[in-house]
């Protein structure tokens, strides 16, 4: 054997080592692509607001946001654990459409800013307006920046 193939056979069997011992520690931990599964829904999108939970609901009246949903969303309001103010939950009534989550995600966002500040706070606009190819990446980003995420 001479050192080329030596060579080319030693590099073969560390990048199958490395890949075996990944494959290995993947598979330990329960990110093996056999048990790769659909994304799954939380039971709930919850917010945590600093006031009282009769200041979120006066008169019986959720945010403007959650009523906009109308009765498609299930609304719990209760005291957040340690009286860190009051939790606001929230979770479609109907199935598991993904943008059905987007869009309560948002309203419970736009709820808890109404709540503590008085109104709905919007990004800094892009220094340029003028839709360019490098500008749209960034306009379609700040648009449905709100729709995902942690809250």
């Amino acid at each position: 054997m001479n050192w080329i193939t030596r060579a080319a056979f030693v590099g073969a069997a560390t990048a199958g080592g490395v890949v075996a011992g990944r494959a290995i520690s993947a598979r330990a931990y329960g990110r093996w692509p056999a048990r790769l599964r659909a994304a799954k829904l939380p039971e709930w999108l919850v917010v945590t607001v600093h006031t009282s939970p009769a200041e979120i609901a006066p008169q019986s009246r959720l945010p403007e946001p959650l009523q906009r949903l109308g009765e498609t969303v299930e609304v719990q309001i209760r005291p957040a654990p340690g009286d860190r103010g009051t939790e606001l939950r929230a979770r479609p009534r109907i199935g598991g459409d993904p943008q059905r989550w987007r869009e309560l995600r948002l309203a419970l966002r736009q709820s808890k800013q109404l709540i503590e500040t008085g109104e709905i706070l919007s990004p800094d606009e892009p220094p340029t307006t003028r839709k360019t190819a490098l500008s749209r990446p960034l306009a379609y980003a700040t648009r449905h920046a709100r729709e995902e995420g942690r809250l």
